[in-house]
């Protein structure tokens, strides 16, 4: 089944895949009638927003509506939505935040998940929450936190932290690379949005 990758590189991880809508093709105007995996913008949701719109004058949660167009696209079309742990659009939005473990059902029948993309090859732990819909019985994932001493030895850290704690050793810096989805995290959000289906 064809999907639709949104907000992603055309060049990326997704080309020949999926269907990609990136920077020359508005995904907000997404209007199926595959089912998606959506990676909308992040920066004006996530823990660093309040600091960017004090230092820059970005307003938090001023995504240009991003992250609502992705939504609708999920609910309607079916698919996966993917974006930082503890992101504050998921409050906006009126999406629970998901268990360390397992799916949870959502009162809109959908389901959100935290997972970190460590698991699944990325050079940092990149905690990340999911929220689903139109899948029946969404598959396991690689459950559970990492700790700091595992990504020390395999994964490094993301660009905005370096050290473990106060005074421990700095570790690798991950830069730009901490936006990436590792290809095997991708196969895992197409296979979900693969085998959904829309609402309404």
């Amino acid at each position: 089944m064809t999907v639709a990758a949104l907000y992603v590189d055309p060049a990326g991880i997704y080309a020949g895949k999926a269907d990609c809508w990136g920077p020359d093709r508005d995904a907000r105007t997404y209007d199926g009638p595959h089912p998606v995996v959506a990676h909308p913008p992040c920066t004006r949701w996530c823990r660093l927003a309040g600091l960017v719109e004090a230092r820059w004058g970005h307003k938090k949660g001023d995504d240009g509506g991003t992250f609502a167009a992705a939504l609708a696209s999920v609910r309607r079309w079916g698919g996966v939505l993917e974006h930082p742990a503890y992101t504050d659009a998921f409050k906006a939005y009126d999406i629970p935040a998901p268990p360390w473990s397992g799916w949870q059902r959502t009162l809109d029948g959908g389901w959100v998940a935290h997972v970190e993309q460590g698991r699944y090859g990325h050079l940092a732990k990149k905690a990340t929450w999911l929220y689903a819909f139109g899948i029946d019985d969404p598959p396991a994932l690689r459950w559970g936190r990492m700790a700091d001493t595992e990504t020390e030895a395999h994964y490094g850290t993301s660009w905005c932290a370096n050290k473990t704690k106060a005074g421990g050793e700095a570790r690798l810096r991950v830069g730009k690379a901490a936006a990436a989805t590792p290809p095997e995290f991708a196969e895992l959000l197409l296979s979900i949005a693969a085998v959904a289906g829309g609402g309404s």
